[in-house]
């Protein structure tokens, strides 16, 4: 049974959060300030942390750096009443592993930590994830670079198609809505149609795909979203 720290000053959300988490199958630990989740990481070594980003003594922010700091690799998921892609972006290049926005669906949440875990789980078994280079069949990326190939040529993208390529080679078989495309990898939900993705993901297939009115690659999922369907593997 994973361990969750759920750290948030408002008893209110850490109430209601608290048993849900443990009827989806955690055990759950809950902090009320940014110290006191610190002392808990250290001391019970959870599985995953909910970080609220406002908390007293030491906001949820400080906290991540603290962590990564000291060398801690444990997934942090920030809660956070900010919503400019600044914020997010500055949070991800401080070591969290995804974030949500106040107020949220405790549903999306559980289903948040549960896609961390289990990218987690992939990077400790060598998941794509922890890679440079990725193929999948004829495709090859290079994430660093954000160069892409297919048998053997280079393929040029807009930066944008290859970020979502990125997000989507290194969530192989995830189901992805748009709005978590967008939010990933646009970095904001509301300021811009989802149909960006949709336009996206037409140059990928374009680019990528033997056959675009077939694809073999990223599958649309009916009513979801869609899923990166080829298998992954070190380049």
């Amino acid at each position: 049974m994973p361990t969750i720290l759920l750290a948030d000053d408002e008893s209110a959300i850490t109430d209601n959060l608290a048993p849900l988490l443990t009827r989806a199958g955690f055990d759950v630990v809950v902090a009320h300030d940014g110290q006191e989740a610190l002392d808990r990481v250290r001391a019970q070594d959870p599985d995953l942390v909910v970080l609220d980003v406002m908390m007293p003594r030491m906001d949820g922010r400080a906290v991540l750096r603290r962590l990564r700091q000291e060398g801690s690799s444990t997934p942090v998921i920030l809660l956070t009443q900010v919503g400019e892609s600044s914020e997010r972006a500055m949070a991800l290049e401080e070591g969290a592993d995804d974030y949500l926005n106040k107020p949220f669906d405790p549903q999306e949440l559980t289903a948040r930590i549960r896609a961390v875990l289990r990218r987690r789980d992939g990077d400790r078994r060598g998941g794509p994830g922890q890679f440079q280079r990725l193929r999948s069949g004829s495709v090859v990326l290079d994430r660093v670079s954000q160069r892409v190939w297919k048998d053997g040529r280079e393929v040029v993208l807009t930066p944008r198609a290859t970020a979502l390529l990125s997000y989507l080679m290194t969530h192989p078989d995830e189901v992805m809505t748009r709005e978590r495309l967008l939010e990933a990898v646009w970095g904001w939900t509301f300021q811009t149609s989802t149909r960006s993705v949709d336009t996206r993901i037409a140059e990928l297939r374009r680019e990528l795909e033997d056959d675009s009115a077939a694809p073999r690659l990223i599958a649309t999922v009916l009513g979801s979203g869609y899923r990166f369907a080829g298998s992954v593997e070190k380049a």
